[in-house]
Order: C-alpha cells, then sequence, then structure tokens
C-alpha cells in the first residue's frame, strides 16, 4: 500500500516477443551453472520448451497440496482467469504489484503451480515488459481512461494505452510505472523459495536476477544507516539530505533470506541492520508508522506528508514481527517494540484502525477483520494464545458478515494460514510450507 505518485509512466506496450539472447545474457550473470537454454526463458517460453516427459515426471514427483479453503476464496474471487489480482473496490479495477507478489507466496504455500505461473506471467507481460530480468515491475495497473474519482480523464493521458480498441472502450494498462520495493523484495524472495522448493533453476535464476537490480535501484547508503531500502527508484527524497521510508516494506524474514542467499553480495547484511532500525528505532510509543522521515543529521523523524500515523501500511509490522522464528536473533527485540499494541488488544477486544505514533492515542475506530488475522501471529509470539485466538474469532466473524475484499483477504491468508499451520518461516528466513512434510488439521 502506498500513495499514488504523479509520475504516469507510457502506456505498457503489447506482450513483447521473448528476447532469448538477453535473458541468456542476464541469466549467466545470476549463476553461470544454470545454462540450460530453458531455464533462463521467460515463463511462458520455457514452459512450452520443457520435454513432456519431464514435466510428467516433476508433476508426479511434487507433494500433494494442503487443504486451503481461503487460497481456494481468494483464487476464485480476487485472481483473474490469466492471472491478475484485482482491487474490485477502486473504479479503476487496479492491480498492484504487491497483490501479485502476495499472490505468488501464497500460490507457493498452496503448492499451486499453475496459479503460481500465471500470476508471474501476467507480472512479467503486464508489469515488466516482458522482462522481470531486466524491468522491475511498475507498481500499479489498471483502466486508464478513468481517473481515481471513476471521472473520465483527457485523452492525452490515455494515449497509446494497451487494450483499446475503439473511442469509447475501457482502456487498460500501466497508470504509475514507478516500481514498488515490498513488492519487488516479496516477488524475489518468492521466486528463490519456489526454485529451493520446486526444485525449478529458471526461479532461482530469475529471484537472483532481480534481487541484484533492487540492491541496484531501490536501496542507497543513508548517512548513518547504512545501505537502505528506498520504497521505490523515484519520489522518496526529502530535499538534500532526507527520504521518506516504510517500516512495513521490509519483513526482516526476508532480509535475513537474501543475505543468506547471497553471501556474496554484502549489501543485503547492511539492508538487514538498516531494516532491524527501521522497524524497532520508528516506533518510540509501541505503534508502527506507516511512513517515517530519515535526516543525515537528525535521523528518523515524524513523516510530515502521513502526520506520523499508524494504519493501513503499518499493520503489516505487526504481522511480519509475529512470524519470525522463534530463534532469530531479531525476535526478541522486535516482538518487545510493539508490547503497547498487545496491551491495547487486551485491554478493547480489537487493534486500533489509526494511532498518531509520536503520542501513541489511538483513534476512534476499530481496526477491520484483516487488522486483527494481522495481530493474531504477533499475540501468539509473546505467549497470549487467548488474545490471538480471539482475534481469530474476529476476523472470521466478521469476514462472515462482509467480503472482506482485497488487503483484508491478504493480512487474513498471511495471519490465520500461519496460525492454521500452512505455512512457518525458519531462522534462516527460509519459508517452510506445510506440504513439504504433513498437512495440518483443517480447524
Amino acid at each position: 500500500m502506498r500513495p499514488g505518485l504523479a509520475t504516469f509512466a507510457p502506456a505498457l506496450a503489447p506482450r513483447l516477443a521473448p528476447r532469448l539472447t538477453r535473458w541468456l545474457a542476464v541469466g549467466a550473470l545470476a549463476c553461470a551453472p544454470l545454462a540450460p537454454l530453458t531455464l533462463l526463458m521467460p515463463a511462458a517460453t520455457a514452459h512450452a520448451a520443457a520435454p513432456a516427459a519431464n514435466a510428467s515426471a516433476a508433476k508426479s514427483a511434487s507433494p500433494a497440496a494442503c487443504a486451503w479453503p481461503a487460497w481456494n476464496t481468494f483464487r476464485s474471487t480476487l485472481l483473474s482467469a490469466d492471472g491478475r489480482v484485482i482491487d474490485a473496490s477502486t473504479p479503476r479495477q487496479v492491480t498492484v504489484s504487491e497483490g501479485q507478489s502476495y499472490a505468488l507466496f501464497f500460490a507457493l504455500v498452496a503448492n499451486d503451480r499453475a496459479s503460481f505461473d500465471k500470476v508471474l506471467t501476467w507480472t512479467e507481460n503486464n508489469l515488466a515488459q516482458g522482462d522481470l530480468a531486466t524491468h522491475l515491475p511498475a507498481w500499479i495497473w489498471g483502466r486508464r481512461d478513468i481517473g481515481e474519482d471513476g471521472k473520465p480523464v483527457a485523452a492525452s493521458a490515455t494515449s497509446g494505452a494497451s487494450g483499446a480498441a475503439h473511442a469509447g472502450e475501457p482502456q487498460w494498462g500501466v497508470i504509475d510505472s514507478n516500481p514498488a520495493s515490498d513488492a519487488d523484495l516479496w516477488i524475489a524472495y518468492t521466486l528463490l523459495e519456489a526454485g529451493r522448493l520446486w526444485n525449478e533453476r529458471r526461479y532461482t535464476a530469475l529471484g537472483t536476477v532481480m534481487a541484484r537490480n533492487i540492491v541496484r535501484e531501490e536501496t542507497a547508503v543513508l548517512p548513518g544507516l547504512g545501505r537502505t531500502v528506498l520504497p521505490g527508484p523515484v519520489g522518496f527524497t526529502i530535499g538534500k539530505d532526507g527520504w521518506r521510508l516504510n517500516p512495513s516494506y521490509v519483513p526482516l524474514q526476508v532480509m535475513r533470506r537474501f543475505m543468506l542467499a547471497l553471501p556474496e553480495a554484502g549489501e543485503w547484511k547492511a539492508l538487514l541492520a538498516s531494516s532491524a532500525r527501521l522497524v524497532n528505532e520508528t516506533a518510540p510509543k509501541g505503534y508502527s508508522p506507516d511512513w517515517v522521515e530519515y535526516h543525515a543529521k537528525d535521523g528518523f523523524a515524524p513523516d510530515a506528508q502521513t502526520h506520523a500515523e499508524s494504519a493501513y501500511n503499518a499493520i503489516r509490522v505487526y504481522l511480519w514481527a509475529g512470524m519470525l522464528a522463534g530463534d532469530d536473533p531479531l525476535r526478541t527485540g522486535t516482538l518487545a517494540t510493539f508490547k503497547p499494541l498487545a496491551d491495547f488488544v487486551g485491554a478493547h477486544g480489537f487493534p486500533p484502525e489509526r494511532v498518531d505514533t509520536t503520542t501513541g492515542t489511538p483513534g476512534p475506530n476499530e481496526g477491520n477483520g484483516g487488522f486483527s488475522a494481522a495481530v493474531a501471529p504477533y499475540l501468539s509470539a509473546l505467549g497470549r494464545s487467548d488474545l490471538a485466538n480471539a482475534q481469530v474469532d474476529r476476523s472470521r466473524a466478521l469476514a462472515q458478515k462482509s467480503p472482506p475484499g482485497y488487503y483484508s483477504s491478504v493480512l487474513m491468508l498471511f495471519g490465520l494460514g500461519y496460525l492454521d499451520g500452512l505455512y512457518h518461516f525458519d531462522a534462516q528466513g527460509r519459508v517452510a510450507p506445510a506440504w513439504t512434510s504433513a498437512c495440518p488439521t483443517p480447524r
């Protein structure tokens, strides 16, 4: 979740033909031993080139998926047939790269290779100009002929938009081409994990190249903080010596996985360290802010644009913290940082929707069912299973009353799926889906 930028890109070109030579060159840089042709082709091409016998053998060797009704619902209601996650609550019917990244992760946890490949192919063809090895994905795609208010926009703003055959028809394409680093990190991470779990070196190569592109395009060395993840390549500097940062963009287990998966890239060690500081040093009253400023002379400071508010971005910080492995070195300190949130939930029975992080004062509204699902793993990690179970029940009860929509559904898949035992993270940041060992008993 991020504010819309005023930067509009030219419309995405039609699906590009595979540029095999470029893929081979980039893939070779990622992992020279992984040279076989089919490993470095774009997804659709590689599947077509793979021998049928190999595909059959891989399918027969793959463990069965564990039952996950919530993923089935998400897939049938929010995921299009061609692999894009649609936020139907928006007039433009947008797809954000964040949603694509989460769908890839859930498909891996569900051992749903067909959905994984559809989501990856759509993302590559529509958000990355046909080549994720060369282009980090644009962060938002949807109807270009109308604005966020649903009203028509000037024709000049939609000139060349893809998907418009005749005047008056909906025009679809990239709305903002600036990448979002949270999505890019999750995509690269999930590709690395899919390569490991499904024994597919093509995914590993692509995830490695994306990780290198993230370091090059979406990080900077901040004085006093070191190399740090920026929310995107453009638009997050303040004057000459200030930056806007987002604590929810850097799940510590994900950052640790990159550090251990790419030991030759020393930047990831520094990125893990700065991420831990970003998460833990920006919550003086126990609540993470959606956005925060960092200044070379003064360090972290409240974000002027969002008035230091904690809301729909920050809720993910507690989620990521609650899912840290029990033996992760950063777990104990990070859990302690947000104890005031747990105390509030214990006293009121719900997480607050919004909080002033400079004073720790909650707003008047209750967080929705997605918020309850997001804080439940954190409460469980603190040993407060009674509170965690109550938030699980609240989340599910609210979902029964009203369909949760895109973002709450994502939070519920993460939080409730974790507590149901469908996956966990180990101390190295690796994801361990239940289908790799034994499926949990359905709750």
